[in-house]
């Protein structure tokens, strides 16, 4: 082996084997359609607590997967090495929206169709999954839910509270119920009509209702 075979077998060859403007021009469009992505997750949050970082990781993710996925079709033995690599990571982040998984795995697709060079796949992809997510996530065909609490005084009071808890809201169902001496507690699910919340001032107002209170609810719950 001469000195010069030595320069030949050095990582200096693997330069010139993604050329500068594919380079360019993948990094520039897996930043815009990481971009976008990002404005559609921004569109269509429905969470309780919305997460900047989060938004930016998609637009990261999207390129770090074209960087990834253009170094590894440009070698076969890289590849193997990269397959190797990634198979031992974990994420230990808990996803607590199950939409965030679906923006996950789209800037992750995004990433590789682009370093694949199929880039009107990418781009129009991404309008048509944009598009469909911004109106049927944003498309509202629930009523939201609501829980309210009461403290009655005894079994009279919660007759009259829970009745007129009916007729002030579409739906009405009893979640919980605590009995202590002299007291009653009920935590029940309604759905109103309108978006006016008035009655808990006048149900708070009852004779035997110590308190009223209601709170917005949009998780998940067994029951």
């Amino acid at each position: 082996m001469t000195f010069n075979d030595v320069f030949k077998s050095s990582f200096l060859e693997n330069v010139t084997s993604v050329s500068m403007l594919d380079m360019a021009v993948a990094l520039v469009l897996a930043f815009g359609l990481g971009l976008f992505i990002f404005l559609v997750y921004k569109k269509t949050f429905t969470g309780v607590m919305y997460s900047s970082s989060f938004g930016v990781t998609l637009v990261a993710l999207t390129m770090i997967t074209t960087v990834v996925i253009l170094a590894v079709t440009s070698n076969v033995v890289l590849s193997l090495g990269m397959v190797g690599a990634l198979s031992i990571v974990r994420f230990r982040t808990a996803i607590k929206e199950p939409l965030d998984i679906a923006f996950l795995f789209w800037s992750i697709a995004v990433g590789i169709v682009l370093a694949a060079g199929m880039i009107p796949l990418a781009v129009l992809g991404s309008l048509v999954i944009g598009a469909v997510l911004l109106v049927f996530v944003n498309k509202k065909s629930h009523v939201d839910p609501y829980i309210v609490v009461l403290q009655c005084a005894g079994h009279e009071s919660e007759t009259r509270a829970q009745a007129y808890l009916e007729r002030c809201a579409e739906r009405c169902t009893v979640k919980s119920k605590t009995a202590r001496k002299g007291a009653v507690e009920l935590n029940m699910e309604i759905r109103l009509r309108n978006d006016d919340t008035d009655f808990i001032n006048t149900l708070a107002e009852m004779e035997g209702v110590d308190s009223a209170v209601l709170v917005s609810y949009n998780g998940d719950y067994m029951g």
